[in-house]
């Protein structure tokens, strides 16, 4: 059984220091996102009943036959681990309302399923054992609740005109969201990462109660980081009252990283899925490559900012092999080279044609990609470099200045002796600066 984390209710506990809540976050740079629910069954994605217009009785099937008899998330850990993922977000609820704990506000819940288990519980003991920080996604939306307004923008019965006529109370639904919210930071130990989805319009910010909602999560898990999403926009730490520690931009990597009110650097991280879907669809088979998933990573931390890459498990309970393969080959990658990605960062130089720089104190990280026709360039960079090795194998690079590259004394430049990138995925040079 994995060590206890016990986190106890401390109302009257003050939050860490906005930069000591969020040192782990920039050392870990690499994390896994988990879409699971009963919308695994039909596999047309998460949101399969908002574009079906499926009703609470049209998808109870689903619930009733929800049974992953090959969930076993000790592997699912085991993965992440092996691909050099440090910290995993998984749904305890999503927009459909289904709740994979146990919990008190709801019989919609995978105990009542032929699951018939918390499945959150075994999800935080076994990413807890395999040394991973862990995360709650908890939808703000909730489609089957009996008090969340139908005539929403994206509820799958918002063209049903009966319920829309129903009286709802909407201020028993905000009691709800923060009952439960209560219940997974109370009841499942430490907690390191809230991830709320999603506001729009007038669903934002104190719609939820969100500066009480904020307030309670602190008191109950003072380490824990929160992203920006209780707000409309997914507005960027540092504008206006901090509702969030991070921002966090969907399906794109933002072209300078995301910058604060100030200008200043903010913490960010892209979620991204590995396909077209959050939760599983079947029929999806658009995956991207393992080459596609590093250079993903090494160009959020190259822009300051973290990348959390999801997967979507099937309705038996694993995580397709096609995320698996892809996975095991960014782990191989990792293994030689996640020293250019933990704990690096920005470096205070220009982006190269030929790939990105990611810097740690005083070693910079050429992420080649592309190959130019001649040795590499490192613009200005003459006299600043003390030495330079292949990060793979150690083996030494040479550094120098060869005569038909022209005048330009302020430039060096990287000699690799092989007609091709020694690492297809992304070469990493090393360059000890002076």
């Amino acid at each position: 059984m994995a060590k206890s984390n016990k986190t106890p209710a401390a109302a009257k506990t003050k939050p860490l220091d906005y930069a000591a809540r969020m040192a782990w976050f920039t050392q870990a740079r690499f994390g896994m996102f988990i879409h699971w629910g009963i919308y695994a069954i039909p596999a047309r994605g998460e949101w399969v009943r908002n574009g079906e217009k499926l009703s609470n009785e049209a998808y109870q099937p689903y619930f009733e036959e929800f049974n992953p008899v090959r969930y076993d998330p000790r592997r699912w850990a085991a993965l992440a681990r092996r691909a050099g993922q440090k910290y995993v977000v998984m749904t305890a609820k999503h927009h459909d309302g289904f709740c994979l704990f146990d919990s008190k506000w709801t019989d919609y819940k995978a105990t009542n399923t032929p699951a018939a288990r918390d499945l959150v519980r075994e999800y935080v003991e076994a990413f807890r054992a395999e040394g991973l920080k862990v995360g709650f996604y908890y939808s703000l939306v909730d489609w089957h609740h009996p008090h969340y307004p139908v005539d929403d923008l994206f509820h799958p019965m918002r063209e049903n005109e009966a319920l829309k006529a129903e009286k709802r109370d909407f201020s028993k639904y905000v009691e709800y969201l923060h009952g439960q919210v209560r219940e997974l930071l109370t009841n499942y130990g430490r907690i390191d990462v809230m991830w709320f989805d999603f506001s729009y319009g007038e669903m934002s910010g104190e719609k939820w109660k969100a500066t009480k909602l904020i307030e309670m999560v602190r008191s109950l898990q003072p380490h824990i980081i929160i992203d920006n999403r209780l707000v409309a926009g997914h507005e960027t730490p540092g504008k206006g009252p901090r509702l969030g520690d991070f921002a966090s931009p969907e399906q794109i990597i933002p072209a300078e990283g995301v910058l604060d009110a100030n200008g200043k650097p903010a913490f960010w991280e892209s979620c991204i899925t590995l396909n077209d879907h959050w939760g599983y669809a079947s029929d999806d088979k658009n995956y991207k490559s393992a080459a596609q998933v590093v250079r993903m990573l090494v160009e959020c931390v190259a822009k300051g900012g973290n990348l959390l890459l999801n997967v979507g498990p099937t309705a038996l309970g694993e995580i397709p092999p096609e995320s698996v393969e892809r996975l095991e080959a960014v782990g191989r990658w990792m293994d030689y080279h996640g020293e250019s990605v933990y704990g690096a960062g920005r470096a205070d130089l220009a982006k190269p044609e030929w790939g990105y720089f990611t810097q740690k104190g005083k070693t910079l990280y050429a992420h080649i990609l592309n190959k130019p026709a001649g040795p590499i360039p490192l613009l200005g960079m003459a006299g600043q470099i003390k030495k330079a090795r292949l990060l793979a194998d150690g083996s030494e690079v040479n550094i120098a200045r060869p005569q038909v590259v022209g005048e330009n004394a302020k430039d060096c430049f990287v000699t690799l002796r092989l007609a091709e990138l020694p690492d297809p995925l992304d070469t990493v040079v090393a360059l000890e600066l002076a």
